[in-house]
């Protein structure tokens, strides 16, 4: 049973990291400036004795929605933007070894010669040795964001949080970007999250965490100790529970 505790550390965190995260300023390819800062942020978890499980997003590689005039049917496009979440993932795993970090990346596409398949067991036990697991490749199927692999692959490996570094402090009522009196949360159940359809997450993911009760904390990436304040079950973000 997954039981939420306040200003108590996780055991076995997963994080979901979007693609832009890893992005030049332009916002498109791999920055290594960034896949430092953020291999510095995991290795402080596991410095605590945090069991930590990654997945990475590709959108600063591939996104449909941002192609959706290139004419590449949905499926085909989803399979590119899988194989963008791999290579983000490579990029993480070398940034963290060049650190001391031991890693495995563990892809729902079949990739032998840059990561080995995603077998759930096989993951807990990775885990269980103090490795950082990176779920790549997303679920493996199309239709599915990275979102949804997060929320997945979280409960499969007995996760108690589900922990997503974004680029906005929270989750607003509304764009806080474009509106100046967007209200922040610093709490909201999941029904509320699905019900205001605040875009955060998609619905799949919301639901998924809601059904096994798995808390979300939103909250921004910044360098420095934002991901471990998070870990530790601190007050940063917004956090999504039962």
């Amino acid at each position: 049973m997954r039981m939420l505790c306040a200003m108590k550390t996780y055991k076995r965190v997963m994080v979901k990291f979007s693609g832009e995260l890893f992005a030049r300023e332009a916002g498109f390819g791999l920055d290594h400036e960034r896949l430092i800062e953020v291999a510095e942020s995991i290795k402080s978890l596991t410095q605590e004795g945090i069991e930590t499980c990654v997945v990475v997003g590709g959108g600063n590689i591939w996104r449909y929605r941002d192609t959706t005039e290139s004419g590449i049917e949905r499926t085909a496009s989803d399979a590119i933007g899988m194989l963008a979440t791999i290579m983000n993932a490579v990029g993480l795993q070398s940034a963290l070894e060049s650190l001391g970090v031991f890693t495995r990346v563990c892809s729902a596409i079949d990739v032998p010669q840059l990561a080995e398949p995603y077998i759930q067991r096989r993951a807990m036990r990775h885990l269980e040795k103090g490795r950082v697991v990176i779920c790549a490749g997303g679920t493996g199927n199309p239709y599915f964001t990275t979102d949804s692999a997060a929320a997945l692959r979280a409960l499969e490996l007995q996760c108690n949080v589900l922990l997503k570094a974004t680029n906005v402090d929270g989750i607003y009522d509304r764009d806080p970007k474009k509106h100046k009196n967007a209200k922040k949360y610093d709490t909201l159940t999941y029904s509320e999250a699905i019900a205001q359809n605040l875009g955060v997450m998609d619905q799949a993911a919301f639901s998924l965490c809601m059904d096994q009760k798995l808390p979300i904390c939103v909250f921004e990436f910044a360098k420095g100790s934002s991901l471990l304040k998070a870990a530790k079950g601190e007050k940063i973000g917004t956090l999504v529970h039962h």
